[in-house]
């Protein structure tokens, strides 16, 4: 039996989670002085709710060891047989690395296990590694073996193309994703700017002038873009309102032509404090 596990980026809807049995590792939100468990003590609805109002910007911390050792061991006692642990990129936590000490010291209290442990690095955030669980799971209960979904994450985990783009740079501004400078720029010529992952780490590749023409520059990368014989399916992401993501969604099946499923979740409390309202995603493989 393979079990798939994760870390609470992934931003996986609690329906997906329990559809594919997928456990995760929540990171934890300071939020003026009170710690959270990311979809544990806290919903995203609730966090998005109170955080304009709030007076000091949240911070967020990566999974500890403890955590993720907690649910190898579960999974272990539910008869898993092999499982596979899909990060947020290490570029960006240290949620790998608390994942890969937690796999070294289970295998020291149990040096004769027969259990199975890899643990991807996905070079990913949010959705992309939302996207890589959730075709993991679907290959699993397709029956691909773990070394053929193993291989499949090593292979293709770079080629998961994530465009985000904010409605509110303040954020970014205070999680250090995006100086002051270009902030101010933005704001004077109304620009959003959109975002992908380089090597691990976000970075700006493009800014659009209104949310029409982000919109229209996701369509446009896309057909550029994509990979028709790996994209089978499209996550789409959204902090505070879904309505943007359901345009998008009617904009790609119109002007693309895309015919597989197209999946709308909410992005989660830990991005949600570096992106804040108004964030808008989209992931698929590119070529």
């Amino acid at each position: 039996m393979i079990k798939i596990l994760a870390d609470s980026t992934c931003d996986l809807s609690k329906e997906v989670l329990e559809l594919y049995d997928i456990s995760l590792a929540p990171l934890t939100i300071n939020i003026e002085g009170k710690l959270y468990k990311d979809r544990v003590d806290i919903e995203p609805n609730d966090f998005y709710s109170m955080l304009e109002g709030l007076s000091e910007h949240p911070t967020t911390g990566m999974p500890s060891p403890e955590e993720y050792h907690k649910i190898i061991k579960k999974a272990v006692n539910d008869g898993s047989e092999e499982i596979l642990c899909i990060c947020m990129s290490s570029g960006t936590s240290g949620a790998y690395q608390s994942a890969v000490i937690a796999k070294d010291y289970f295998y020291e209290e149990s040096p004769d296990s027969a259990v199975k442990i890899h643990i991807v690095d996905s070079k990913c955030m949010s959705h992309g590694s939302g996207w890589l669980i959730m075709k993991s799971a679907m290959m699993r209960d397709q029956g691909a073996s773990f070394k053929e979904i193993i291989e499949f994450n090593e292979t293709y985990k770079t080629k998961v193309k994530h465009f985000l783009s904010v409605d509110d740079l303040n954020h970014l501004i205070k999680s250090g994703r995006l100086t002051n400078a270009s902030a101010f720029i933005g704001k004077i010529l109304m620009l959003k700017p959109i975002m992908t992952m380089k090597q691990g780490k976000g970075a700006i590749v493009a800014k659009e002038r209104g949310l029409k023409r982000v919109l229209q520059h996701y369509t446009q990368e896309f057909l550029k873009r994509n990979d028709p014989e790996m994209t089978d399916f499209i996550i789409l992401g959204y902090t505070s309102d879904r309505k943007v993501a359901e345009n998008l969604k009617a904009k790609i099946q119109l002007d693309t032509g895309f015919s597989g499923d197209i999946y709308i979740i909410q992005m989660g409390v830990s991005v949600g404090t570096h992106v804040g309202l108004g964030a808008i995603s989209m992931f698929f493989v590119e070529k």
